[in-house]
């Protein structure tokens, strides 16, 4: 059996998650990683994306982020969200709606550093969309 820490997702609305896991998957803006046990203190930043969590009980739960940053150290992880729901609970109105606002963004952009910012945003939205949604 695999060790377990601590592990909370927290919003500005509320804590949404406080569980003992076994394993984390995060979106890092570098890229997926995995949390486990006794893993090296880190901290990084999340894209928006599909947290899940595999809980010592087994069961599998999962979050979508907008973004935020990770605290992780050997006992434990915790995710400061700039927002978060659970998958099973997202809006496809309220998804479509950062979607046009990421287009917006990236139409008014003034110069070449904000529209690749708005640029890389657009893209995640994007690929979260058909993560989570069904066609």
């Amino acid at each position: 059996m695999a060790d377990s820490f601590n592990f909370e997702l927290v919003s500005p609305e509320r804590l949404l998650l406080s569980a003992t896991a076994t394993e984390v998957v995060l979106p890092g803006t570098d890229g997926e990683m995995t949390v486990m046990a006794h893993h090296a203190p880190t901290m990084t930043t999340i894209k928006p994306g599909v947290v899940t969590v595999q809980t010592a009980e087994g069961k599998t739960e999962r979050y979508v982020v907008f973004g935020g940053f990770a605290d992780i150290l050997p006992s434990g992880c915790t995710l400061l969200a700039e927002s978060a729901v659970a998958v099973g609970d997202i809006d496809r109105e309220d998804l479509d709606r950062r979607l046009q606002n990421a287009r917006e963004d990236h139409a008014d952009a003034k110069n070449n550093n904000d529209k690749q910012k708005a640029l890389e945003y657009l893209d995640q939205l994007t690929t979260l969309q058909g993560a989570i949604l069904p066609a």
